[in-house]
């Protein structure tokens, strides 16, 4: 897997950082699509779990470096790494994500945004760290100078957990940030920066939002959850893991109605083979074509 993979959105420079890779059961990612259907795709393990990347997205904007997503993080315990399969260890850095910024010259220091499409464990959890060796220390931030942005609802929606939810809230990844000031917290659709846009894209949890990026009459979308491998693609395959599967049926429709009639680029957060890829349809169905 590349570690980075650099494109172009008009005169927006992006850069796709691979963080790691995860393993989930191909079940839960797949929900009602058969295992037959499923596998022709994404091979499963002996425990019947596919691998996953943890594909983050940086931009470079006259602002600053945005980044958007931050991976699982390093404060998991061994038996949290061993059922999900996380392998991120980084070289220079806490995680392979750090790795990933350096390589297109960049510091965590440097960061002036980091967008959280949800706040669950592989999508926040490198919002902060701890030092190796300091099992027990209070987390700190990943990226010190930034402002970190969610949807208001997601921020309340993770402090109250039910029996669904609470194995994908960590506290951890998201409360030091609120201790420290550090949230921006949005309602709805919201330019957060010229060219950088936030699109609630609900259904895999309430307020999950993609993230639209625009310049000179290009468009990419970093879908998140909404569509979190290229197999994703068609309307009905959606994960068991979605909160509200009906909900993420109408977002996918129209989002990837957009994205086919306007030639966007999609960004596939968790694919481990198809980092950007272009929406297409017949009368069936929608489909993906690599980029």
């Amino acid at each position: 897997m590349t570690l980075v993979t650099t494109f172009a959105v008009g005169k927006l420079r992006c850069h796709t950082l691979e963080a790691g890779c995860q393993r989930l059961d191909g079940g839960a990612m797949f929900g009602v699509v058969p295992k037959p259907l499923w596998e022709r795709r994404i091979a499963a393990d002996e425990r019947n779990r596919i691998q996953l990347a943890l594909r983050c997205l940086l931009v470079e904007h006259i602002a600053g470096p945005v980044l958007i997503d931050t991976g699982v993080g390093n404060k998991e315990t061994a038996k949290f790494i061993d059922i999900y399969g996380v392998e991120n260890d980084g070289q220079d850095g806490p995680t392979q994500l750090e790795d990933a910024l350096r390589r297109v010259g960049f510091r965590p220091e440097d960061v002036v945004y980091v967008v959280n499409t949800h706040l669950h464990f592989d999508h926040a959890g490198g919002n902060t760290w701890v030092e190796r060796g300091a099992e027990g220390r209070e987390p700190r931030l990943s990226f010190p100078n930034a402002t970190y942005v969610v949807q208001s609802g997601e921020l309340k929606f993770g402090r109250h957990l039910n029996e669904r939810t609470a194995a994908s809230y960590l506290a951890h990844n998201f409360e030091p940030v609120a201790e420290a000031g550090k949230w921006e917290t949005v309602t709805g659709e919201v330019e957060l920066l010229p060219g950088i846009r936030l699109l609630p894209t609900p259904g895999h949890v309430p307020h999950h939002q993609s993230v639209l990026i625009s310049d000179a009459d290009e468009t990419a979308c970093f879908l998140g959850d909404l569509v979190p491998t290229a197999a994703h693609v068609p309307l009905p395959w959606i994960m068991g893991y979605d909160l509200e599967p009906l909900v993420t049926l109408e977002s996918k429709r129209q989002l990837l109605g957009r994205a086919a009639t306007e030639g966007w680029t999609m960004i596939f957060e968790h694919d481990p083979e198809v980092a950007l890829g272009r929406i297409s349809r017949d009368q069936k169905s929608y489909f993906c074509e690599p980029v």
